[in-house]
């Protein structure tokens, strides 16, 4: 009998990489510490229609991958029927292989679907879209159900500071939850000065959600704080921020206040007062990170929006968006040193979206470790375009090689798809390769209880007591 493409042991290479997957890795349980889920489609326990609304909708790494395949747009993000844009889809997936997108689909596809004998295509895509149609009607295919069979312990969604966070209310007065749903304080709207009409908006926003009249840039970090604060009190123990590059350019309020009364009465905002006001809004935003013991997450180097024709048509987050090669290390360099010359630097992840930064990442980190908590200053699992086998492995070594991997944080998703949990087995089975095919080549120690507790911490143990989720304080 032919083995399917995705059987018990894909990925792992040898019987050291197996022992410590069944051993340790495969049932230990998620922490998904930075994702896009929507919270409400979990408090309401929902059962998608269909695969395309699942699998498609949203997810803008395979729309680039139609795209580059000659897909119509109407198949993509346009009028078509769900099921003529997921035949689309599986019509592609032949053309994806070496692309993470052929292992994630048949992953997805085996694992909660239960089809690993059969690879996705045009022929196969009928049986296929009536198969897990049929399967998704069921009670153990809602957005719960999925996050518990992927054994989710923790699932930290991703919150305006303005979002009244009504449904992270109503699950936490539920009883006997399975997981454990945060938020996480992402602010990145109150940064846009340079779109005055955006910021103006949002600024509304954030004076109706904090209750308070918001005249000045002091009152405007006042607002966030009173925010900050209501997170807090609803778990969130995180912020994330999305930024092009590490703003740290010199700042005064008095500055930043000009800059800020500019951008509220419409005016346009020059580029280094954008850049000012920028830095003045990371710096104390760490700040008040650091008062609250949260992780402060730094999402560096994507360039976005690139194709300003289909951002007219569809808006972002649809696929224009690449890697940035900005000027990194000495900025983000200011950036860390300013917080921590006060002692105030808090828990921070830096993820890179360019691999050219890898290293530099993985060094910058040693500058600012200070013996008070294991791993305090991370550098983030990869992320967006590096969220691949190379891009796994590539970074496991920069890290052991200029870091202490014993002490790594592991996986997230950083998805808005509830079947990307495999992302969490995917990389999983890659570590454990990685340290098996070490230990077999003598260049580790092949001490299999060694080993193990090296898998187990990366994979659960570091980050659990990373982000504190289980702390009233």
């Amino acid at each position: 009998m032919k083995t399917p493409f995705i059987h018990e042991n894909f990925l792992l290479e040898n019987e050291t990489a197996r022992r410590l997957y069944y051993g340790m890795a495969v049932d230990l349980p998620v922490i998904d510490y930075h994702n896009h889920l929507p919270p409400d489609e979990i408090v309401q326990d929902v059962n998608y229609k269909n695969l395309t609304q699942i699998w498609l909708a949203g997810d803008h790494y395979k729309w680039r991958a139609m795209r580059a395949c000659g897909v119509d747009e109407k198949y993509i993000t346009g009028d078509a029927t769900d099921k003529d844009k997921f035949l689309a889809w599986a019509e592609t997936v032949p053309k994806t292989l070496r692309n993470p997108l052929y292992h994630w689909t048949h992953m997805e596809l085996a694992f909660p679907f239960g089809i690993n004998g059969r690879l996705l295509n045009g022929e196969t895509a009928e049986e296929i879209w009536d198969e897990c149609n049929e399967m998704l009607k069921s009670p153990e295919f809602s957005t719960r159900s999925l996050l518990q069979q992927f054994r989710v312990e923790v699932v930290a969604t991703t919150d305006d500071p303005t979002d009244s966070l009504e449904y992270h209310q109503a699950y936490q007065k539920e009883k006997n939850t399975d997981f454990l749903m945060v938020p996480t304080f992402r602010p990145d709207a109150g940064m846009k000065v340079e779109n005055p009409d955006q910021f103006k908006v949002w600024v509304n926003k954030l004076e109706a959600s904090s209750d308070k009249s918001i005249s000045s840039f002091q009152d405007f970090l006042d607002a966030i704080k009173l925010r900050h604060d209501f997170f807090h009190e609803m778990g969130c123990r995180a912020s994330d921020h999305g930024i092009t590059e590490p703003f740290s350019d010199e700042f005064t309020d008095k500055e930043c206040n000009t800059i800020f009364q500019k951008a509220l009465s419409g005016k346009p905002v020059l580029e280094q007062e954008e850049r000012k006001f920028k830095s003045a809004f990371l710096h104390y935003s760490g700040l008040m990170d650091h008062e609250k013991e949260w992780v402060y997450q730094l999402h560096i180097g994507a360039l976005r929006n690139n194709n300003s024709r289909m951002m007219k048509k569809l808006g972002p987050d649809t696929g224009f968006d690449s890697m940035g090669d900005f000027e990194t290390a000495r900025p983000l360099s200011r950036l860390l040193d300013r917080l921590d010359r006060d002692n105030k630097l808090p828990r921070t992840v830096l993820y890179n979206n360019n691999p050219c930064d890898n290293e530099v990442f993985a060094t910058m980190t040693g500058n600012f470790q200070d013996g008070t908590i294991p791993g305090k200053m991370q550098h983030g699992p990869p992320w967006w375009h590096l969220d691949q086998k190379n891009g796994i492995e590539n970074q496991l070594e920069v890290i052991s090689n200029m870091g202490v991997l014993s002490e790594f944080i592991g996986m997230t998703t950083d998805s808005r798809s509830f079947l990307s949990f495999s992302r969490h087995d995917y990389f999983r089975r890659i570590l454990c390769n990685v340290i098996g095919n070490d230990a077999e080549k003598g260049l580790i120690p092949n001490d299999i209880e060694l080993l193990s507790h090296l898998i187990e911490k990366i994979c659960y143990l570091n980050t659990k007591k990373y982000f504190r989720y289980d702390s009233d304080e």
